[in-house]
């Protein structure tokens, strides 16, 4: 197997359970609840990451026509679930498809911008997206226990 369907099966399967983590709340308001000590909300985390994903994976590698608004993927304080789902269900269609596409000379050539603080290969900065997916992954499971008392989610394999 190519290293690109190895890294496109790593954010396939971990944007499965992220979307798995968002439809896993039945209190929809609890999407855009914080607690103490925590600045993010599920929701900010979800399009958070949305925005990572779309920006340096589908306009970046992919071509695909994106404007990233950081600061507004943080401000928002509510969208209805529906509209999350229906943006992870997107971005779970499309990185892994642009990622499987790439040939094994882009995954070694330099990535088209400096987003590690020092210039580093395609692969590396995939690999490193993949670390800020679970990373933030590891927060909305976190988050999403301690506001519905929930547990763990059955999580899609691999």
């Amino acid at each position: 197997m190519s290293l690109p369907y190895q890294i496109a099966a790593l954010f396939r399967r971990d944007l499965t359970r992220l979307l798995q983590q968002v439809q896993s709340f039945s209190d929809e308001a609890a999407l855009w609840k914080t607690v103490p000590g925590v600045a993010n909300s599920v929701g900010n985390l979800v399009l958070h990451l949305e925005g990572n994903l779309r920006e340096y994976i589908g306009r970046q590698l992919g071509g695909v026509s994106y404007h990233r608004q950081r600061d507004s993927e943080f401000a928002k304080t509510t969208l209805p679930a529906a509209d999350l789902v229906r943006r992870v269900e997107a971005v779970q269609e499309l990185i892994p498809r642009v990622i499987s596409t790439l040939s094994r000379e882009e995954c070694e050539a330099l990535f088209p911008e400096d987003i590690l603080g020092a210039p580093g290969a395609t692969q590396q900065v995939l690999i490193s997206l993949h670390g800020h997916l679970n990373y933030h992954l590891g927060q909305i499971d976190y988050l999403r226990r301690v506001l519905t008392g929930g547990a763990a989610v059955d999580y899609a394999g691999l």
